[in-house]
């Protein structure tokens, strides 16, 4: 009910995470709302990376950039075979490609297997091809692994949220993804969040979608998430 709620919202508002032509002005030219210190590329070697996709990436970086271990988040396209795709391309669902962010993230302090409960729990794995009021094949649910080790962790996970019927009998419909590549998207899209926080799709969906996260995953939180 409460998705169905934020769903008929946005498309009052006529928001989705699609830039049409004046959402797309709107964010290459909005002033920073706040001062954002990005670490540097040598600095970011020191981190392990992992990939999810769970709709739309303005509202999953802002999520992943709340948790304790994490450096930084990216917004990108992962899961397709065209190299450097645009994100003209991938909205329209031209390539093959999800909507992703790639995580930095420090092991010593939050595990991989806790990124996938993250993943899990900040989303509805359950609906295919849609998150929230953005539907098509770029929203789709991927959790991505590198390694064995990580698709078992990820095929683990599911298993028990299954075992357990967390979402009422519904199917989830997450594709579990060996990980290829990855494409930074646009640089307005970076930190969109933070640097758009009076988008009306911000305001109707991305900040309400975080404020479940930090609700139900407050141990995970960094202190200046916590508010």
């Amino acid at each position: 009910m409460h998705q169905t709620v934020l769903i008929i919202l946005s498309l009052l508002l006529g928001t989705s995470c699609q830039s049409n032509t004046k959402n797309e002005r709107a964010a290459r030219n909005s002033p920073d709302k706040e001062e954002i210190v990005k670490p540097e590329e040598q600095e970011l070697q020191k981190y392990e990376t992992a990939y999810f996709a769970s709709g739309c990436f303005w509202c999953v970086e802002a999520i992943f950039e709340s948790v304790k271990g994490v450096k930084e988040v990216v917004s990108g396209y992962s899961g397709g075979t065209q190299k450097n795709p645009k994100y003209e391309q991938v909205a329209a669902g031209k390539t093959k490609h999800a909507e992703t962010v790639q995580v930095y993230y420090d092991p010593s302090v939050i595990s991989f297997t806790a990124l996938v409960q993250v993943f899990f729990g900040s989303h509805d794995p359950t609906t295919l091809n849609r998150q929230g009021p953005d539907h098509g094949p770029q929203y789709r649910s991927i959790a991505f692994y590198k390694t064995e080790e990580e698709k078992k962790i990820i095929e683990s996970y599911i298993k028990a949220l299954e075992d357990h019927d967390v979402f009422n009998g519904r199917t989830i419909t997450t594709q579990v993804t060996k990980f290829a590549s990855f494409y930074k998207a646009e640089e307005y899209h970076q930190d969109f969040e933070r640097k758009n926080p009076n988008n009306p799709y911000i305001k109707a969906v991305s900040i309400p979608r975080l404020n479940r996260f930090k609700e139900n995953f407050k141990d995970y939180l960094k202190d200046d998430a916590r508010h």
